[in-house]
């Protein structure tokens, strides 16, 4: 893969060194038609260029002749007739496989060979093999973060002056990495559009810009966006959001800052822990706080019957993700959709297989968060280090969390304020609740005050509510207790821990 600048630098050695055929692999045909008017200007040498559309041109001037949409006659006479001639095709036929096109091209490529001479071509296509052996490959990439910022820099630049523009540099930053994955027009016309729909661009629209990705690329059975309620507030998780908020200033940190000493974004968080205890929310709360868009993967459904399918179904998935990065991926009990791997199932083993490679190896700026309730279910192998930043518990509440959900979930569900007296006997009747239960308790309060008034949710009564529910972990003990050495030995609290010579460790 290659910016810019690189390809640019690799074309003009190309030509300089009289290469027979040099292949411009890309899908931003307008980007490297650019590429080549600099470089017949910056190099003063003569390039003639084809399209369809406007048939044959020469760079540098404005005379045209039409081929009738056959240039390969045309450019054979002039290589045969010609020395040290560069002339580049903007579009073409099947290159991919033998015809009589692709022959035809190679025939040409013997004449270029002959005399000095260099054929471009533009392509966002595999080149027949016979051909593409007569020359060299570079590829344009999508603008790089460098590339993304200036050209923001240019539009803040260019419309600031008829339009409102609160964009600073750390808002520009904040743009470059969010536009990730677009080519130069799409960036042009989001900012556009943005700019047009709101009269101007604020410090909100910012989030905005990456809500345009999942409409640009076709979506996939398995993966699905999950809208984020803008007044969604997790109580609780201390430690967990203090790790978040640290590591949101690396992931959006500029790339070049990152490669400069050999780092990349954070890869995600495995959370697993005691049901109902905010994991799944966690995923939703970092979507909200880090202004990204949220997907859900759901793993279980890429596997199919069919040989090949599950393969297939996996690679379009993690493409899709990495096509609408930066994002947050969410897995929700993970270990249901791997533990086929465990059950000598090839299939199973081949989809987790291609699975870890991408979270080892994938450069998008993903955040996933996989979530566990049995985490001795998952195999071992997803626990190496590179492929999560970290691994988190996610225990029950304790009493300072209790008392601030409960506070919370009365506010939202009975709009009002508990006596000081009457919240603490909650708390005290609420101990070994999740939040969950918790949840549950106080809108079956609220039911009660919809169907029979506000007048009839009494102290009293609410305490009886308390009292009724029996929790997770009093039904389940033992995989509480289970869970709960597992945590304390291999993973990191997510809420208040103590620090000590052995590690963490839960109240």
């Amino acid at each position: 893969m290659g910016n810019y600048v690189t390809v640019k630098n690799e074309l003009e050695n190309y030509i300089e060194a009289r290469v027979p055929l040099i292949i411009i692999n890309t899908c931003e045909r307008e980007r490297a038609e650019k590429m080549l008017r600099e470089v017949s200007r910056d190099k003063r040498i003569e390039i003639g260029y084809y399209t369809d559309a406007r048939q044959v041109t020469q760079f540098g001037s404005k005379a045209v002749k039409d081929v009738e949409n056959d240039p390969l006659p045309y450019v054979a006479e002039k290589f045969r007739r010609n020395r040290r001639v560069t002339f580049a095709l903007g579009d073409t036929r099947k290159i991919g496989e033998e015809n009589m096109y692709s022959k035809e091209l190679l025939n040409i490529l013997y004449l270029a060979l002959e005399n000095a001479s260099t054929l471009i071509i533009i392509t966002p296509d595999i080149v027949w093999s016979r051909i593409a052996q007569f020359g060299m490959l570079t590829v344009l990439d999508y603008p790089d973060d460098e590339e993304r910022r200036c050209q923001i820099e240019r539009f803040v630049t260019t419309y600031g002056g008829r339009f409102p523009i609160e964009w600073e540099e750390s808002d520009i930053t904040r743009a470059s990495a969010l536009l990730r994955g677009f080519t130069e027009i799409q960036i042009e016309n989001i900012l556009s559009s943005t700019l047009v729909a709101n009269g101007g661009l604020k410090k909100q629209h910012i989030y905005g810009l990456t809500k345009q990705k999942s409409r640009m690329y076709a979506s996939v059975p398995c993966v699905e966006e999950v809208k984020i309620d803008p007044d969604m507030r997790v109580s609780g998780l201390e430690n967990l959001k203090k790790w978040l908020k640290e590591k949101k200033k690396i992931f959006f940190m500029e790339e070049k800052l990152l490669r400069d000493r050999s780092m990349a974004p954070p890869k995600g968080i495995l959370l697993s822990g005691i049901p109902g205890c905010g994991k799944s929310f966690s995923a939703k709360m970092i979507a909200q706080e880090w202004e990204l868009p949220l997907f859900r993967f759901d793993i279980g459904s890429v596997y199919d019957k069919w040989v090949g399918e599950s393969e297939r179904k996996m690679r379009e998935a993690l493409s899709f993700i990495d096509n609408v990065a930066p994002c947050i991926v969410w897995i929700d009990e993970i270990e249901k959709a791997l533990s086929v791997s465990d059950s000598g199932n090839d299939t199973g083993k081949r989809v987790l297989g291609h699975f870890l490679f991408w979270l080892q190896e994938s450069s998008s700026r993903v955040f996933l968060v996989a979530t566990a309730n049995d985490i001795l279910a998952l195999p071992p192998e997803l626990f190496r280090k590179g492929r999560f930043s970290e691994l988190f518990f996610v225990d029950l509440p304790v009493r300072e969390e209790r008392q601030e959900v409960i506070a919370q979930y009365v506010r939202q569900c009975l709009h009002c304020c508990l006596e000081t007296e009457l919240l603490a006997e909650l708390v005290d009747l609420s101990e070994g609740f999740s939040y969950s239960d918790i949840e549950y308790v106080i809108k079956e309060i609220a039911e009660t005050a919809l169907r029979e008034g506000d007048e009839a949710v009494t102290p009293t009564y609410m305490k009886s509510v308390f009292r009724r529910v029996i929790p997770f972990a009093r039904t389940n003990p033992d995989a509480v207790l289970k869970l709960r050495e597992w945590g304390r030995r291999r993973a990191i609290a997510a809420s208040y821990y103590e620090e000590n010579e052995g590690g963490d460790h839960y109240e």
